[in-house]
């Protein structure tokens, strides 16, 4: 009887196809991505008016990035949550849970009355602020499970390739999101989007949740922790046990990620802030008259230039600058899994480093050097996440891998992306309107993750069944 051959009356071991592999670590992070967007997009938009009617035009934009960071405060919550189960009850419920969680609190974010609404003053925002707790708290446990769901179900040198598959929901769920945006923006008015048009993206995220739990709910748990249960090594506490066998890896893995992040939020948060802020004082005075909210003397005093492109204008160019992100985010899987992720990504970290010192010139190239600033930016950054989604989870034992890859990733996203628009939108103030401490933050930035790169070991034939401490 060959190997492969079962006696009779044998049960055969379940497996999960490639076609279900790849449809289920896609669709669940472009789904998490896309709800997470939409709100990015909307932060910028709408909500600085509809949540913070009666605060100038500076602290509404500073309002809405503080509640676009409070996501991040609870990435390592959330992180910490799902890991314990993804570790310890297994990956296929895990990420039907926090799909559930995500799913629901977009749902509910296109529901919320405005701050305009009267007795809603107070509430309207808070409870933005609940349900975007809530979308951190699923997108902490999301990432690390889509990538396990990959990584632990690929063939033998292929990790790379298919740790792809939940990277590219980040572009497709991004492209979705704007373009919907885009599209509400063309064929409504000023005044319906702003009524209710901004409300469909959150509310449509529902039909995507059904899909994705349609195709998850028919996995099968990966052969990797399927072993972990078969063993008997199923950590009792798998946050402890990671900090104890593992304090090394996570402490390399956050900052592995830190330029990955920083490049990510700057590139689609901060570009849609400066790519559409006034140009002139005039032009800032009279879009604030417009929208009935003359500007105050210290308004006047802390204004600072943009590049006074229109909304739509400069969501087409980013949606352009993230077709690139995914084409390289593709690209990076054969090249990390032929060179190693550790020299692939020490290459497009430094080219990173270089690339935050060309802002001001790209900046001020008008239009043609905007775009190539963003299809550069988005390149570098599909160079750079791709490998991530093999990486994270190959630094990690197999019974503490949800956990250790998801705390790791989601301590990165607040070094990273939770305080990247902040300290950008500060950097830029504080240069009078000129982009160059922006593109040093992003420098120096890319320095740290240089180190931690040259301190890893590389990580290519770890093996991801075998590796249980």
């Amino acid at each position: 009887m060959s190997s492969t051959e079962t006696a009779p009356g044998e049960a055969v071991p379940q497996a999960n196809s490639r076609g279900r592999v790849i449809v289920a670590s896609l669709i669940g992070t472009t789904i998490e991505f896309y709800d997470f967007y939409v709100y990015a997009t909307a932060a910028v938009l709408v909500f600085p008016k509809l949540f913070f009617p009666n605060a100038d035009s500076a602290t509404q934009l500073l309002s809405s990035f503080a509640i676009f960071g409070v996501a991040f405060i609870a990435r390592p919550v959330g992180s910490i949550l799902f890991g314990h189960f993804g570790d310890k009850v297994g990956r296929k419920g895990t990420l039907v849970a926090s799909l559930l969680t995500m799913g629901i609190a977009t749902f509910l974010i296109g529901c919320l009355p405005t701050a305009q609404v009267p007795g809603w003053t107070f509430w309207a925002p808070a409870m933005l602020v609940l349900l975007r707790f809530a979308q951190g708290l699923a997108l902490g446990g999301e990432w690390s499970g889509a990538a396990l769901l990959a990584t632990e179900n690929a063939p033998k040198n292929k990790r790379a390739i298919y740790g792809t598959f939940p990277q590219m929901g980040a572009p497709i769920g991004f492209i979705i999101a704007n373009g919907l945006f885009l599209y509400l923006n063309l064929t409504l008015t000023t005044e319906q989007f702003s009524s209710w048009g901004w409300r469909l993206p959150f509310l449509a995220s529902a039909i995507m949740v059904i899909v994705g739990l349609y195709v998850r709910l028919k996995l099968v748990e990966t052969p990797a922790f399927q072993k972990v249960i078969d063993d008997g090594e199923v950590s009792k506490l798998p946050i402890g046990r990671v900090f104890k066998t593992s304090w090394r890896p996570l402490i390399l893995g956050t900052f592995i990620m830190l330029a990955t992040y920083v490049l990510f939020y700057l590139m689609t948060t901060f570009t849609l802030t400066f790519g559409t802020a006034p140009d002139t004082l005039e032009k800032a005075r009279a879009a604030a008259e417009k929208a009935g909210k003359p500007m105050s003397q210290s308004a006047i005093d802390a204004f600072v230039p943009g590049l006074g492109y229109g909304r739509n204008d400069f969501l087409i160019m980013l949606i352009v600058g993230v077709v690139f992100f995914g084409i390289f985010t593709l690209v990076a899987g054969p090249l990390a899994e032929k060179y190693g992720r550790r020299k692939t990504l020490l290459w497009v970290t430094a080219a990173i480093f270089l690339f935050g010192f060309t802002f001001v010139p790209f900046f001020a190239g008008g239009t043609v050097g905007v775009l190539a600033l963003l299809i550069v930016g988005f390149t570098l950054m599909g160079l750079t996440f791709g490998p991530m989604g093999a990486l994270l989870p190959e630094l990690f034992p197999t019974n503490v891998r949800y956990t250790g890859s998801a705390v790791s990733y989601n301590m990165s996203s607040i070094l990273g992306a939770a305080v990247a628009p902040f300290i950008a939108v500060a950097l830029w103030q504080s240069a009078g309107g000129s982009p160059v401490l922006v593109g040093v933050y992003l420098s120096s930035m890319a320095v740290l993750t240089l180190i931690a790169l040259f301190i890893m070991k590389e990580t290519k034939d770890e093996n991801l069944t075998a590796n249980v401490k």
